[in-house]
C-alpha cells in the first residue's frame, strides 16, 4: 500500500461536502479551508450547486482525472459504489470516516470485508473506515482531513489512534499540553491501513520524529514485530496499547498457561519490538514531550540540581526504582560549585543549592555540571522562593541548552499551573514537569531508547535436533487420542532437542524399577507417569530421596496401594526412576499459546510456589538470543542465578539455550500447545540447568 496517497495529496475529493451545520462534511471542509490545505480541493454532494462559493460534483464519475484522495463522509450503504467510481476515476487513496460496518455487528462486518476486498483488488489505500481522518502539519501540505474541534499544532509526532473519539479529544488538548505533531492517522476499524503501516510508512518521512500509538488490538502481531523492531532502532516508539488479549492463554492448565494470561503477550511483543509502552495518556505524551526536546544520553548517569531537598530525594528515590545511576561528581567539578555557591549548599549529587539560590546560581550551577564528563543527564529542581520567577528559571535554564545541546536537561517546576499553561504560547526547547518522579521518568525513557538502539540485533539460531524422534512421540500420542504426553513421553521429546533432563528410564515393574535405579545409582526420585493423570504431586505420585533398593520396593508398592484406593491406577504406564539433583534454585520454564500473539515462552523462579510469586518473564516466539538473554535477567531471582553465599554461579548461557531450544521446538511442531519444565534445577554442584519434571500438552 501506499500511504502518501493518503497523508500528501496534491487534490482531494470530499465526498459527502454539506451545507448543514454540525455535519461531518461541513466541518471537514471548513477544517480543510481554515487549515490552508495546500493542494486541489473538489467537492461531491449529489444535490450539485456550490457550497461557500464552491463548485460540487453531483458525483464522483462527474470529477476529473488524476485526484490524489476522496474523503468519504456518505451512509455506509453508499460506500462499496463510491469505491468502484473512485477506481474508475484512478484515485489511489481512501479516507473512509463512515460508520456503520464491523462495530454495528454481523451485517456491517460483511460490509468491511467486502470493503477492504475491493480495495485489495484495486490497489487502493484506505484508512478506516469507521475513522476521525487524517492530518499532516507539513507546511507544503497543510491538510487537517479530519474533524477534530481544534486546529492542529505542529510538531514532530507520527501518532496513530485505533479510537476515533479519544483521538478527537488528544488533538484537540495537545496545545494545551504544549505538544504537536507531524501527521496524524485516525484508523478506525483498520480494514485496510493499521499501526504497521502507518509505522512502515513513517519510517523514512523526515519531520516525523518519533511514533505514537494507540492501540486497542494488533491484527497482525508477527508483522508488528517486523517492522517496529526495524523502525524503533531509528526513531521512539511509544505505545498505549488498551484492553486485554484475546482470551489469555489457551486452557490455563500448565503453570506457564495459568500465569500467561491476559495482556502477558501483548506487553511481551511490544518490548521485544523496542516499542515503549505507557500506562496511561498523561505518561504517553509525557514521555513524548522529551522525546521531542531532548537528545539521546550518552549514558545512564544522572546529576540533580535544586533548590529543595525534598524532591531532590524523592528523584534520587525514582532513579534508582527506574535502575539509573546518580553521577558522581568529579573533584573539580564539587571544587568549583564551591567557589560560588553558600557554605550551607551541598555540593554532592544531588547539588542542593538551598532556599535562598538565586537566577544566577542556577546558571552557573547546570552549566557546571553539564561539564563534568561523568554526567550524561541532568534534572534541575525549582520551587518558588524568596520572589524568583518561575518563567525567568525556565528561560535560563532554555538558554542553556541551547549552548549546550548534547546532553538531556529536564526541568522539575513545583510552582502553579499558569506557569505551564503559559508555556504553551513560548517556543519550549526543554521539557517541564511538575513532580520529580515524572522528570525521572522521562529521562527513563530517554535511556530506555538509548540502549534500545545500542542493543545488538537479535539472531534466531536453529539447533541441530533429533526432530524425527520427538515427531514419533507426538504421532503416538495422537494415536492414542492424548493430548497431554506422559512424563517419560515429555522428557523424551526435550532429550530429543538437546535439553539436559536427568539420566532416567521408565520402568512397569518393581524389578524394572530396582534394576534402573542400581544402574543409575542412588539416591533415586520415582514418578508415576500416567496417561491421565498431568499433576503427579496432588496424587501422590512423586517420592524423592530413595536411598536404597528397599525403600524403593516400599515406596513402589505404597504408590500403586494409593492410587488403586482413589481408582487412579487407570492409564498409568509405569514409574519414571531418575537421577536426584541436588539444587537449591529451581527455575521454571516453558510454553504457552495466547490466541492472538501466539507461542509464549516463559522462565523465572519454580517450584511449588511458581504460580503465587510469579517472579516470570514472558516472551513471544521466536526468540532471538537478545530476547533469552533479557528474561533470563529481568526476573528478581536473577541474584540467585549470579550466585550468593557461596553458591555455584549458574550456567546462564545454558538457561538461555534452554529457551531458545524451546522456541525452535514449538516453531518446528505448532501443535504443541503447553508445555512446563518444572523444575529445571540448578546444580549446586556444577550450575548446569537440567529439567527435572516435564510435562507437554498439544492442540485438539
Amino acid at each position: 500500500m501506499d500511504l502518501s496517497t493518503v497523508m500528501t495529496p496534491s487534490s482531494i475529493a470530499l465526498v459527502g461536502a454539506s451545507t448543514r451545520d454540525h455535519t461531518i462534511g461541513h466541518d471537514l471542509l471548513h477544517k480543510l479551508v481554515d487549515y490552508g490545505y495546500k493542494g486541489k480541493l473538489f467537492l461531491v454532494n449529489p444535490k450539485g450547486g456550490t457550497i461557500e462559493g464552491r463548485s460540487v460534483y453531483k458525483s464522483v464519475a462527474e470529477l476529473p482525472d488524476g485526484i490524489d484522495l476522496a474523503i468519504i463522509v456518505i451512509n455506509a450503504k453508499f460506500v462499496l459504489d463510491t469505491v468502484d467510481l473512485c477506481k474508475e476515476k484512478g484515485i489511489k487513496g481512501l479516507v473512509v470516516i463512515s460508520a456503520g460496518f464491523k462495530e454495528t455487528g454481523a451485517a456491517g462486518r460483511e460490509l468491511e470485508e467486502a470493503l477492504a476486498e475491493k480495495v485489495r483488488k484495486y490497489g487502493m489505500t484506505l484508512v478506516g473506515p469507521n475513522c476521525l481522518g487524517v492530518v499532516n502539519t507539513n507546511p507544503d501540505v497543510s491538510m487537517d482531513g479530519c474533524f477534530a474541534e481544534s486546529l492542529p499544532r505542529r510538531g514532530d509526532i507520527g501518532f496513530v489512534s485505533q479510537s476515533g473519539a479519544l483521538g478527537g479529544g488528544i488533538l484537540n488538548i495537545l496545545k494545551d499540553l504544549g505538544i504537536g505533531f507531524a501527521q496524524f492517522i485516525s484508523i478506525g476499524n483498520q480494514a485496510h491501513v493499521n499501526a504497521a503501516s502507518a509505522i512502515s510508512y513513517w519510517e523514512d518521512v523526515p519531520d516525523v520524529k518519533q511514533i505514537l500509538l494507540y492501540m486497542e488490538s494488533i491484527l497482525d502481531p508477527a508483522e508488528f514485530r517486523r517492522l517496529a523492531t526495524r523502525v524503533s532502532k531509528k526513531k521512539p516508539i511509544l505505545a498505549l496499547k488498551a484492553g486485554r488479549s484475546a482470551a489469555g492463554a489457551s486452557a490455563a492448565s500448565s503453570h506457564t498457561g495459568s500465569l500467561a494470561g491476559a495482556d502477558k503477550a501483548a506487553d511481551a511483543l511490544l518490548r521485544q519490538s523496542g516499542v515503549i509502552r505507557e500506562k496511561s495518556l498523561k505518561d504517553l505524551f509525557s514521555s513524548a514531550k522529551a522525546f521531542s526536546l531532548c537528545p539521546l544520553p550518552k549514558g545512564d548517569r544522572i546529576a540533580i540540581i535544586t533548590n529543595s531537598g525534598g524532591p531532590a530525594i524523592m528523584a534520587t528515590d525514582a532513579v534508582e526504582d527506574f535502575g539509573m545511576k546518580m553521577a558522581k561528581l568529579s573533584d573539580e567539578t564539587k571544587e568549583k560549585l564551591r567557589s560560588f555557591l553558600p557554605p550551607a549548599a551541598s555540593v554532592k549529587n544531588p547539588v542542593d543549592m538551598i532556599a535562598s539560590a538565586p537566577l544566577e546560581h542556577y546558571r552557573k550551577t547546570l552549566e557546571t555540571v553539564l561539564a563534568d564528563d561523568g554526567v550524561d543527564m541532568v534534572l534541575t529542581i525549582y520551587l518558588p522562593f524568596l520572589g524568583l520567577k518561575d518563567t525567568d528559571v525556565a528561560d535560563t535554564i532554555m538558554d542553556i541548552r541551547a549552548a549546550h545541546p548534547e546532553k538531556p536537561i529536564v526541568g522539575v517546576f513545583m510552582t502553579k499551573q499558569e506557569f505551564f499553561s503559559s508555556l504553551s504560547d513560548k517556543r519550549v526547547t526543554v521539557p517541564f514537569y511538575m513532580y520529580s518522579e515524572e522528570g525521572v521518568a522521562a529521562l527513563d525513557r530517554l535511556n530506555r531508547q538509548r540502549i534500545w538502539v545500542n542493543r545488538p540485533e537479535g539472531k534466531v539460531p536453529a539447533f541441530e535436533v533429533a526432530r524425527d524422534r520427538a515427531d514419533a512421540v507426538f504421532k503416538a500420542a495422537a494415536a492414542d487420542g492424548r493430548e497431554t504426553l506422559t512424563t517419560s513421553e515429555s522428557i523424551s521429546v526435550l532429550d530429543a532437542y538437546g535439553i539436559r533432563t536427568c539420566r532416567s528410564d521408565l520402568a512397569r515393574t518393581e524389578d524394572e524399577a530396582v534394576a534402573i535405579a542400581d544402574r543409575i545409582g542412588y539416591p533415586v526420585v520415582m514418578k508415576m507417569t500416567s496417561k491421565t493423570i498431568s499433576h503427579k504431586t496432588d496424587v501422590g505420585g512423586v517420592r524423592v530421596g530413595i536411598a536404597s533398593a528397599e525403600q524403593l520396593r516400599r515406596e513402589y508398592r505404597d504408590l500403586l496401594s494409593k492410587l488403586t484406593e482413589r481408582g487412579l491406577e487407570k492409564g498409568l504406564e509405569g514409574v519414571l526412576i531418575q537421577e536426584m539433583v541436588k539444587g537449591s534454585r529451581e527455575m521454571v520454564c516453558g510454553l504457552a499459546t495466547d490466541p492472538q500473539y501466539g507461542p509464549m515462552i516463559m522462565f523465572g523462579l519454580g517450584g511449588v510456589f511458581v504460580e503465587v510469586l510469579k517472579d516470570v518473564a514472558f516472551r513471544v516466539a521466536p526468540l532471538t538470543d537478545q530476547d533469552a538473554r533479557e528474561m533470563v535477567r529481568s526476573i528478581r531471582a536473577w541474584k540467585l542465578l549470579e550466585g550468593v553465599r557461596g553458591m555455584t554461579p549458574a550456567h546462564t548461557d545454558r538457561i538461555e539455550e534452554t529457551l531458545l531450544r524451546l522456541s525452535q521446538l514449538v516453531k518446528d511442531f505448532p501443535a504443541v500447545s503447553e508445555l512446563d519444565i518444572n523444575p529445571l534445577i540448578v546444580s549446586d554442584k556444577d550450575g548446569e540447568p537440567i529439567a527435572v519434571d516435564a510435562r507437554i500438552k498439544m492442540k485438539r
